[in-house]
């Protein structure tokens, strides 16, 4: 009884290569969206200081756009100091496991 070996057709090989790499192009990694959280931190942060500066010299008419400016950037600053003290908090947890 002879077994003939499995064969792959190149063509069938690169089809499915390609398609993986093209359903990864279209996901967004982890990576890019802790970049764009933190970026959006940090754009409510400056938004905020440009408030308090016009404020500062007289340019801001209502004094409730700078104090909600101010509170999105506290909240969302705290938001983003809190989710990274549970991630630093999840990575001991992992380190301190026996193996």
């Amino acid at each position: 009884m002879s077994i003939n070996p499995i064969q792959y057709n190149q063509d069938t090989i690169f089809t499915l290569n390609k398609d993986i790499k093209s359903e990864r192009k279209n996901e967004t990694s982890f990576g890019d969206y802790l970049k764009n959280s933190i970026d959006e931190v940090n754009r409510l942060q400056v938004e905020s200081q440009n408030y308090k500066n016009l404020l500062a010299i007289g340019e801001v008419d209502n004094l409730h756009d700078v104090m909600i400016a101010a509170e999105k950037a506290n909240i969302a600053l705290q938001l983003t100091m809190s989710i990274r003290n549970k991630v630093v908090d999840a990575y001991r947890e992992i380190m301190r496991m026996q193996i």
